[in-house]
């Protein structure tokens, strides 16, 4: 398998590596207060950009260096025209803070102490607390906050939100509600964090030059967690193509979906797996389905199952599984990759621990997630010897692993990957995708169009065909997987954007998925 080149908008941290790293940088020599400073005027920079001269900013100042950060910011600002006041309302102060707060207040920048007495202002920057809070804010403070939120005023946080824990994401006690988060140097975990979401507004990556060398040393030998990013996900695509290649060569995906109850779960997992550009797709549907699969899926190989009473796929036509009556068979080893669950009900539960005896890698989603819950198979799949994805929202992953507590949804995905066997992809407004080596992924932008029945078929289908055409390529398949999820949520974004939110039903989802790859 191949392994590329992180950059740094990969990599995410904890507090306490981010601890670690920082230490490493001083240790070899760089001063403290030469990295404020740059620190301090790169904000400041990009707060130009943002605010102009005639707005008033106020600047509120922790005990820490996010203080001192803050105060750099004061001073530069000031030196820039802008009208700054401060806000101070601690008794203590580490002492390169300290020192800053003296020669702002040297240069007359106004500094208070007491809510009551606050100037308006137009934007606030918050340098309260950073990275590695992990007390509860309470008393005056936490009051302070409550007020500034408030405000009804733009908010930039200087790392993370104060308030916020490092790593979960965690609200602790209360909290800024930023519009613009700038993060210092690497992201920090509890960014990508869903319960952190509203209170980060646009994060952006200030990089102030970490050496690579200092973030390997840190990072290089315990499991990576790293954002997905249009550049790794584009590089993991089945393109360019050779010129030589043919339909044999482009994957064979097998999707097992749909009934007479759902059977849009089938068509929209089907479109999902053509936009992938899979060299050949069947689909196993209830017999009933199979003109109406034809109607939207003309190139596809619609093979009709028997089905049960209330019209749900009851067998499969393989060797073993059907009558004398049922002439054409089909060979579950004889596919690149299966993808089953959507529209699937779960009126026959035996079809999943026959469709898990398969050869090939698996996907598993929807009802037959379900059905893995409700039968309580989870360890059975360690036992397959090819991948095998799930990917469940956040209700089918309570029903499948009711024992992992999912408030920390990286540490959940990863304890899931890891009890299972499987590569987990738990979906939500930041998607997390973990293997059983505990390796995670992030997917850093989503939207709310998403949110609507069917758009999870979408991604099983794209997943798929993905899946199925990569299989003979030097790529992890967890790169893969971290693509589809990519792909799919850049679709609902550019959907959003040219419908609106309310405008994204899953159909519309699909015409929106290989546009993506013109941007």
């Amino acid at each position: 398998m191949t392994t590329k080149a992180m950059t740094k908008e990969q990599f995410i941290v904890t507090a306490a590596q981010m601890r670690e790293i920082e230490t490493r940088i001083f240790t070899a020599g760089m001063p403290v207060a030469a990295l404020m400073e740059k620190v301090g005027g790169l904000i400041s920079q990009r707060l130009q950009a943002l605010i102009s001269p005639e707005q008033c900013v106020g600047i509120l100042v922790g005990p820490g260096h996010n203080g001192g950060d803050a105060l750099v910011i004061a001073r530069e600002l000031h030196f820039h025209g802008y009208e700054v006041w401060i806000y101070q309302p601690f008794s203590k102060l580490k002492e390169l803070t300290s020192q800053h707060f003296q020669y702002a207040v040297s240069l007359g920048i106004p500094c208070y102490q007491e809510i009551s007495q606050l100037p308006n202002s137009d934007f606030l920057i918050d340098g309260l607390f950073g990275f590695g809070l992990e007390r509860e804010i309470t008393d005056s403070v936490a009051a302070a906050i409550n007020h500034f939120n408030a405000r009804n005023q733009p908010i930039i946080s200087i790392d993370i939100p104060s308030g916020l824990h490092t790593d979960t994401g965690e609200i602790l006690g209360t909290a800024i509600q930023a519009n613009y988060t700038f993060c210092l140097g690497l992201w920090k975990q509890g960014l990508l964090q869903e319960q952190a979401l509203p209170y980060i507004g646009k994060a952006e990556l200030i990089d102030f030059d970490i050496p690579s060398s200092d973030i390997h040393a840190v990072l290089g030998n315990i499991p990576q967690i790293k954002r997905i990013t249009k550049t790794t996900a584009l590089s993991t695509l089945p393109l360019p193509r050779s010129l030589t290649t043919h339909k044999y060569k482009q994957g064979h995906l097998l999707l097992i979906c749909g009934s007479q109850r759902y059977a849009g779960g089938a068509i929209l997992t089907a479109l999902g797996a053509r936009a992938s550009g899979i060299g050949m797709l069947s689909i196993a549907v209830p017999e009933s389905l199979k003109m109406l699969l034809v109607s939207h899926l003309p190139e596809a190989l619609i093979i009709g199952c028997p089905e049960t009473k209330t019209g749900a796929i009851a067998n499969l036509p393989i060797v073993g599984c059907v009558s004398d009556s049922v002439t054409h068979l089909i060979d579950l080893n004889s596919f690149t990759t299966i993808a089953c669950g959507p529209g699937l009900t779960k009126d026959n539960i035996d079809l999943i621990p026959e469709i898990i005896k398969c050869e090939c890698p698996l996907i598993l989603d929807a009802d037959a997630l379900n059905i893995l819950a409700q039968l309580g198979t989870i360890p059975t799949l360690k036992q397959r010897q090819a991948a095998t994805i799930l990917t469940p929202h956040s209700g089918e992953f309570q029903r499948l692993f009711p024992n992992i507590p999912h408030t920390d949804r990286i540490k959940a995905v990863q304890t899931a990957a890891q009890e299972s066997g499987a590569i987990v992809l738990l979906k939500g407004a930041r998607t997390a995708i973990s293997n059983p080596q505990g390796d995670i992924w992030i997917n850093p932008e989503s939207t709310p169009a998403l949110a609507r029945g069917g758009s999870g078929d979408v991604l099983t289908g794209l997943l798929g065909g993905l899946l199925a055409q990569m299989m003979n390529k030097e790529i992890f398949i967890e790169d893969i997987v971290a693509t589809a999820a990519w792909w799919h949520s850049q679709a609902g974004i550019l959907a959003a954007e040219t419908r609106t939110e309310l405008g994204v039903d899953a159909f519309t989802l699909t015409q929106y998925l290989l546009p993506v790859l013109k941007q």
